[in-house]
């Protein structure tokens, strides 16, 4: 990606899970942040909640009128078998979606984002929470705190740029 002197990337940064965490700067140096929730009704598919991230992604690519890069928290290790499962659909949504649009991404191992946002790698949900709260931000949950947390890593570390 090149960007000229005034341009400022817009980046954005998710916790994936059934509760997705979002955080993103946009072009005009501003962070926003929250969650989305991908849980299926009752009388619905478990496909349905794939079909609305991506529906997501598109209106949050419009929203912030273009989106340079996006880092998401790379997993490795799930506690229970369907959150991987749905960790793994998001991803695979998250990843096609940004190949289709040419828009760089990568994940940040939890160690490596904690480490920066904490001091930590291993450090808890409040720690995390504690520690968004500390740097001025008001999330609602450890999901949101924890995309915030990604978004200032890539923000502090290589400009954003996947």
């Amino acid at each position: 990606m090149t960007q000229s002197a005034d341009t400022i990337a817009s980046i954005l940064a998710l916790d994936l899970g059934t509760t997705t965490g979002w955080a993103v700067r946009n072009g005009r140096c501003r962070i926003l942040h929250g969650t989305a929730e991908f849980r299926p009704s009752r009388f619905e598919g478990g496909g349905m909640r794939y079909l609305r991230f991506g529906k997501w992604l598109d209106q949050t690519l419009e929203v912030t009128g273009g989106i340079d890069a996006v880092h998401y928290e790379a997993v490795r290790r799930h506690l229970g078998t369907d959150a991987s499962h749905v960790y793994g659909g998001l991803l695979g949504t998250l990843t096609s979606w940004c190949e289709g649009r040419s828009i760089p991404y990568s994940g940040v191992p939890v160690g490596t984002w904690k480490r920066h946002a904490c001091g930590k790698g291993n450090a808890d949900k409040q720690a995390v929470l504690d520690a968004m709260r500390a740097r001025g931000f008001e999330p609602a949950d450890d999901n949101e705190a924890d995309a915030i947390a990604i978004l200032l890593w890539a923000l502090e570390t290589n400009g954003g740029l996947a």
